[in-house]
């Protein structure tokens, strides 16, 4: 087991090298640091402690800062605990980045949803409405609470509340590619939460060791720096092509000028 905390920037889409279109949500990760390392005989489980997301001395407090300065780092806004990892592997203080994870493996991705407000139960649970008219009484209402032996809603009853705003995991997601240079993740298909939110990035609970093939994006580096390259080339061609012309101009008038004065000067 191991895991990741990041930030989720938004989706987008990468094509292979076959044509097909892969929708992906880009993550991005700023180097965690391990700030605490549980063990079973301290305190009862293993796990590791990571933080990310550097703030201010003022925005932090003593205890928190207190935290951090036995890892060596500066204060962090976000941390969390990932369980069940190898602690041997890890120390004090150690930074943990994208490589971590590699092309194709399977990961479970963790976040808040996004928070909708006082729903009804057409929209929050499903439901279907009633008819919408020729004289209805019914149309978006809850429907029947229950019988009428109990006398009152039975507990874990479908009604309006709340939606959203929850802890939510989807499992078995692909890891597309790994940007090292900008700490980015690609992870195929939709992550939990809004924009700019907290993901925590684990090991897939299912099925850790799966893997699949990595796919053969496109790159298009290669093709922009050969546009550039044919771009100055053209250039050049164009700049030398002008130098000859206004030089033959300049040799023209020169040559103008000559004539014109050694006339004269006959002329005399």
């Amino acid at each position: 087991m191991k895991g990741i905390l990041g930030k989720k920037i938004g989706m987008t889409q990468v094509f292979t090298k076959e044509g097909k279109l892969i929708p992906v949500t880009v993550v991005s990760v700023e180097p965690n640091v391990v700030t605490q390392i549980k063990t079973v005989e301290k305190d009862g489980y293993d796990a590791i402690q990571l933080a990310t997301e550097t703030v201010r001395e003022k925005v932090s407090n003593k205890p928190k800062m207190g935290h951090t300065n036995k890892a060596n780092t500066t204060p962090k806004r976000f941390l969390r605990e990932i369980r069940g990892v190898n602690t041997a592997d890890y120390t004090l203080g150690q930074t943990v980045s994208v490589d971590i994870f590699s092309e194709g493996e399977m990961v479970d991705v963790s976040g808040v949803s996004k928070g909708k407000g006082f729903q009804g139960v057409i929209k929050r649970h499903n439901q279907s409405c009633g008819p919408m008219g020729h004289g209805s009484q019914y149309h978006r209402g809850v429907g029947s609470l229950g019988t009428m032996l109990p006398m009152h809603v039975l507990k874990g009853k479908k009604m309006p509340g709340h939606m959203g705003n929850v802890n939510r995991t989807i499992q078995n997601l692909e890891v597309v590619s790994i940007d090292k240079e900008n700490n980015l993740i690609l992870i195929k298909g939709n992550v939990p939460g809004p924009k700019q939110s907290l993901v925590i990035i684990r090991t897939a609970v299912k099925n850790p060791d799966a893997k699949k093939t990595p796919a053969d994006l496109i790159s298009y580096v290669e093709k922009v720096e050969t546009l550039e390259e044919e771009n100055q080339e053209e250039v050049v061609e164009t700049i030398v092509e002008e130098t000859k012309e206004e030089t033959a101009t300049e040799t023209t008038e020169v040559l103008e000028e000559t004539t014109t004065d050694a006339e004269e000067t006959a002329a005399e």
